[in-house]
């Protein structure tokens, strides 16, 4: 536990740090993870963990993947190894893994608003602990942190920030304030200003007005650095510090510590420092898995095209084709598949940063006047921008076009990444269209389909990992499609199976499984739209089948089988309908097949339910489910 490391001696905890920075490349190298964050807020963790005392005093991180360094510390270095996998380690913040991680996170930009709130019940129990938010330069591009500053700096709350600036989130950060921010890592220009400042009023009015300069020293700052703006919020504003020089940046916390009201400590790092492949690439070092350490060397995948790239090669061929179309993101270029978009239009490209209420109104902004806006954001980074949706966009019916990776369940990154509300959240919002490909051409048939829809707001989600690679797109048209009209794949009979998205794939291995052990075909069908929903197709699959079984990579509350079930009770159809899709709880982190198993999701476990319940309506009806109703 890290009880210990308040005593260590500075080369102690330099030796501490390295040997954290080791056991993070070795781990990550061979389990994958997310690895330039961690690697540069190693001695940050260290640090505080020296200098503080945790878990009474709280240490509240922001987007906790950067916070490797405070598991291995906290107590969970033998279980580092487990970390991301299922069952083992969360890669974020995790209060019920552990009393030191004092609040969950997965989403940027929320450390200042908790460490307020925590300051403040502190304050109101009458307790003396300390708290302490960390951030980055990244994430101090989502507005939030400002609404938190605001507030803290008026009420002068003792607490404090530690701005960790590597000039990344995970791709180039594209703001004014991390750019200004960022200068301060070559800070001569102010210290030597600073010096002949202080050598001037030593001169003029003596050592003792030094002290009393505070104010006028200010002005300088004001022109020379961004601490003016922290100072104005009400922080009193300490560096630029080299946050991987522990000999300065252990005294400067410890001084600060004490001082009353908020304060900024701001901490330059450098992120992946230690691993020189990093340092050389944070883009491509973000994360790590299955690399050689020696070169830095990552294993080449010969799996079919990831969605994403599929997106992004269509997106690409349809802005040469559409003048007007723009694409937005939010900090996620790389991640949504939009850099190679801009790179060939960088005029018609915007990143902005954290900041996804912003991308949403923005888009809306563009739609109004004439643009053509693919608005392309991570299914539960969306989240953040709902409000924006609704009143922004759905409102005026503006034709943006929201495109949002991760739909479904991502894997190791865990509910806070997974997207596992978007059909359910999107498709009660009056006149949003609401799509979902089973495949790689269906996927970029969707995007043409929004480029050409301009009656309103629409979205389209696809999920994390590759596609199933059946299809050879080269010299495939890729036609819009009619909006609201789903397909039938198969025909069969007695039982319908209705997918939407890659579900419909699944649902066709079933298909296979269920023809097999009950001696006839089953009709499959892809939605293909959650809304408008292709009623005649539900209607026919209702009423000329006993049973309609649907499925769906998404919460099954709202989603799209409560959907067609609310359709058949409008219509007052009496058909025996059963859904699929994920539960009512917050899934956990693991590979996506193991988390589609623990929601029996995979093809030989959504088999094995439909006959259970096909073998319930037989034995009331005295057949067996093996002699079906052929």
């Amino acid at each position: 536990m890290p009880e210990g490391i308040a005593a260590l001696s500075p080369a102690e905890l330099l030796e501490l740090a390295q040997e954290t920075r080791q056991r993070i490349i070795e781990v990550i190298a061979v389990k994958g993870g997310h690895f330039g964050a961690p690697l540069g807020a190693v001695d940050i963790a260290v640090a505080l963990l020296h200098v503080f005392r945790p878990p009474e005093d709280r240490i509240v991180w922001d987007v906790g993947h950067q916070a490797y360094a405070w598991k291995i510390l906290t107590g969970r270095n033998k279980e580092f190894e487990t970390i991301r996998q299922h069952g083992g380690l969360s890669g974020f913040l995790k209060p019920s893994e552990s009393p030191y991680d004092a609040f969950g996170a997965g989403h940027a930009s929320t450390s200042i608003a908790a460490a307020y709130g925590m300051a403040e019940a502190r304050d109101v129990q009458g307790k003396e602990h300390k708290v302490v938010a960390v951030i980055g330069d990244g994430a101090m591009t989502g507005g939030l942190a400002y609404e938190a500053l605001n507030n803290a700096g008026l009420r002068r709350t003792n607490m404090m920030v530690v701005l960790n600036d590597n000039e990344m989130s995970i791709s180039n950060n594209v703001w004014a304030v991390p750019k200004g921010l960022s200068s301060l890592i070559t800070s001569q220009a102010y210290n030597r200003a600073k010096a002949e400042f202080k050598k001037v009023v030593r001169t003029l009015l003596g050592e003792s007005v030094i002290h009393a300069a505070h104010s006028v020293e200010g002005a300088l700052k004001g022109v020379l650095v961004p601490g003016l703006f922290f100072e104005e919020l009400g922080f009193r504003y300490v560096g630029p510090i080299d946050g991987h020089n522990l000999d300065e940046l252990v005294p400067i916390l410890r001084r600060a510590k004490d001082l009353d009201g908020p304060i900024c400590v701001h901490v330059i790092t450098r992120k992946g420092k230690g691993y020189k492949y990093a340092e050389d690439d944070p883009i491509k070092y973000h994360a790590a898995g299955n690399m050689k350490i020696e070169t830095g060397e990552m294993a080449k995948s010969t799996a079919p095209p990831a969605y994403t790239k599929v997106f992004s090669s269509a997106l690409l061929e349809l802005g040469r084709e559409t003048p007007n179309l723009v694409a937005i993101t939010a900090a996620m270029p790389g991640g949504t598949g939009t850099d190679q978009f801009a790179r060939e239009f960088p005029k018609r490209f915007y990143d902005v940063g954290i900041a996804e209420e912003c991308a949403v109104t923005m888009a809306a902004g563009m739609a109004a006047d004439g643009l053509i806006p693919v608005c392309a954001i991570y299914s539960t980074f969306l989240q953040r921008a709902y409000d924006q949706i609704i009143h922004d966009v759905a409102i005026q019916k503006l034709p943006v076009r929201f495109v949002l990776d991760r739909g479904g369940l991502v894997g190791a990154d865990g509910p806070t990444h997974h997207g596992a509300f978007d059909l359910s959240y999107l498709r009660i919002v009056p006149d949003m269209v609401v799509m979902a490909p089973r495949d790689e051409q269906e996927l970029r048939r969707m995007l043409r389909t929004q480029i050409e829809y301009n009656a309103g707001p629409s979205a389209m989600r696809y999920p994390r990992g590759n596609c199933a690679g059946r299809i050879e797109l080269d010299g495939l048209d890729w036609p819009a499609l009619e909006i609201g009209k789903g397909e039938v794949l198969r025909q069969g009979r007695h039982v319908a199976l209705l997918g939407i998205g890659r579900m419909t794939m699944t649902l066709l291995e079933a298909a296979d499984m269920l023809e097999a052990r009950l001696g006839h075909p089953v009709t499959v069908a892809d939605a293909r739209f959650v809304k408008p929903l292709d009623g005649e197709l539900v209607r026919a699959l209702a009423t000329e089948h006993d049973w309609l079984f649907t499925a769906e990579e998404n919460t099954l509350r709202g989603g799209f089988g409560s959907n067609v079930n609310e359709f058949l009770a409008e219509e007052d159809i009496a058909r025996r309908a059963c859904c699929f899709g994920l539960p009512d709880r917050f899934v956990d982190h693991g590979q996506p097949k193991e988390l589609l198993r623990e929601c029996g999701l995979l093809p030989g476990q959504i088999t094995e339910s439909i006959l259970a319940r096909l073998g319930e309506t037989a034995q009331s009806s005295g057949v067996t489910a093996s002699e079906g109703r052929a």
